[in-house]
């Protein structure tokens, strides 16, 4: 049998037939890989035959219905961990495929062990097939977290064909919904195709039999999946496009908490997110994140500003860090962690345009504390707030957090979900609230205010509003 030949980019997925030195798709230098498939059905196969008059007859027609038919609800399988179904958006839905990203030992394998143990209490069939692990690897963490059903099945198997053929058995006999766990899709691979499993083919062949195998048989189909060195999904694009919902369990490896959060769902809110506490017997739910991220907030610190931001449905409350220190390099330093830096540099620039703060000559530190990672433009405030009371070294008033999103001619402008924003911080016990002064001409805002009667509403309609605040004193 003939073998295709073809090269590969590892970083896009593109196919070549000629070796290059610069991917001519997405131009990384060095990633084309050589691969090759025997006969003719391999994936970069671009040579088509003409199909036959007797298949052309036998072919059937589009069909087409009408978008407003009868229609049904996705049944859901609640895994009893309500941050996770949180997440979800109410649960895992039958039949469909899960991928869920992270750094190395951020705790993957570890949360869905836990969810694996959670959801075969409620009879549910589970499987579990490790690729990277060793059955007794896999047992003895197992037993340090204290897993207690009784009916999970355990595999170590890379071989995708074995792999489907070993589900339909169980299909076979079994009547409850089915779960599979696949850690990790780096490791499976196709016998069809001669390349090293991990490689950029292996994950969109062995993505796309698992998926397709999954909607066939309503097997709900939970991946692990490794990430770069960039934080991205390892793997060509495509594979967070087969799937359904895709989850980034985002972490500092020297804190304890972790935030899993839905960059991707088709059967729920994008962007929401779910947070647990990493322990010694594995992963701990925490209700209350925002009480959390807030644990070491100090009130009569300067550099320091709380800002109340909305992570899917859920307001959460978080502490912003400045640190603005002399520089004597020719381009001063410029970090954030959290957020985003560009946005940063233009804070500093309307700070200096239209608020008369200088930081060209400063360097430059920005955190927002816990890990959390915010890309809400309504946090422009709070970070202004945090860089002028870091240069003057004064404090903010007591119990105060901002929140508004800065343009360029310095106005601050209205922000959405006000409210919920709000009660969450009056349930913290913070008392004055910077809020824009374009939110305050809605006329729901009135009977917000009746609602809050114990926060004082601070607003501000441009940045200069900030000199008069940041200079009170206690």
């Amino acid at each position: 049998m003939s073998k295709k030949t073809a090269y590969c980019c590892q970083s896009c997925g593109a196919i070549s037939f000629k070796w290059a030195g610069k991917c001519p798709e997405c131009h990384e230098w060095n990633s084309l890989v050589e691969e090759f498939a025997e006969g003719g059905n391999s994936h970069f196969s671009h040579q088509k035959t003409a199909p036959s008059k007797e298949q052309n007859n036998n072919s059937s027609a589009l069909q087409l219905v009408n978008l407003l038919g009868e229609t049904y609800d996705f049944p859901r399988l609640p895994t009893n961990i309500a941050e996770l179904d949180r997440t979800l958006g109410g649960g895992l839905v039958k039949g469909s495929v899960v991928l869920i990203g992270g750094d190395p030992g951020i705790g993957k394998s570890t949360l869905l062990l836990q969810t694996a143990n959670s959801l075969a209490k409620n009879n549910n069939c589970l499987i579990y097939i490790s690729g990277e692990e060793s059955i007794d690897q896999v047992r003895l963490r197992a037993k340090r977290l204290g897993v207690e059903a009784t009916n999970i099945q355990l595999a170590s198997n890379t071989n995708i064909a074995e792999i489907t053929s070993g589900i339909k058995k169980q299909i076979e006999t079994q009547k409850q919904p089915i779960v599979v766990i696949i850690d990790s899709i780096q490791t499976m691979f196709l016998e069809g195709l001669s390349s090293a499993p991990g490689t950029v083919s292996q994950v969109r062949a062995a993505a796309g039999e698992l998926t397709i195998f999954a909607k066939q048989n309503a097997v709900t189909l939970l991946i692990v999946s490794h990430v770069t060195k960039d934080g991205q999904i390892a793997g060509p694009k495509v594979l967070e496009h087969m799937v359904d919902t895709v989850l980034y369990f985002e972490g500092e490896k020297d804190l304890h908490f972790r935030i899993l959060r839905a960059v991707k769902n088709r059967f729920g809110a994008a962007n929401e997110i779910g947070v647990f506490a990493m322990n010694e017997i594995g992963l701990s739910e925490v209700s209350n994140p925002s009480e959390l991220f807030l644990n070491s907030y100090q009130h009569q610190t300067s550099g320091t500003s709380v800002f109340a931001g909305i992570e899917g449905t859920r307001p959460i409350l978080a502490e912003i860090q400045a640190l603005v220190a002399p520089s004597f390099l020719p381009t001063p330093r410029r970090a954030v962690v959290g957020w985003d830096l560009n946005r940063l540099a233009m804070i500093i620039a309307v700070l200096n345009s239209r608020y008369g703060l200088n930081l060209f000559d400063k360097e430059v530190y920005l955190k927002v504390v816990g890990g959390l990672k915010i890309i809400e433009t309504s946090a422009d405030l709070a970070v202004a707030c945090a860089l002028i009371s870091a240069s003057k070294d004064i404090a903010l008033p007591a119990c105060t957090l901002a929140i508004g999103e800065i343009g360029l001619t310095g106005e601050i402008r209205m922000i959405g979900n006000l409210e919920t924003r709000l009660k969450e911080a009056q349930k913290l016990g913070f008392k004055n609230c910077l809020i824009p002064q374009a939110n305050t001409k809605n006329k729901s805002f009135l009977a917000l205010k009746k609602n809050l009667p114990e926060l004082n509403f601070i607003e501000v309609a441009h940045i200069r509003d900030l000199a008069k605040i940041i200079t009170i004193k206690k």
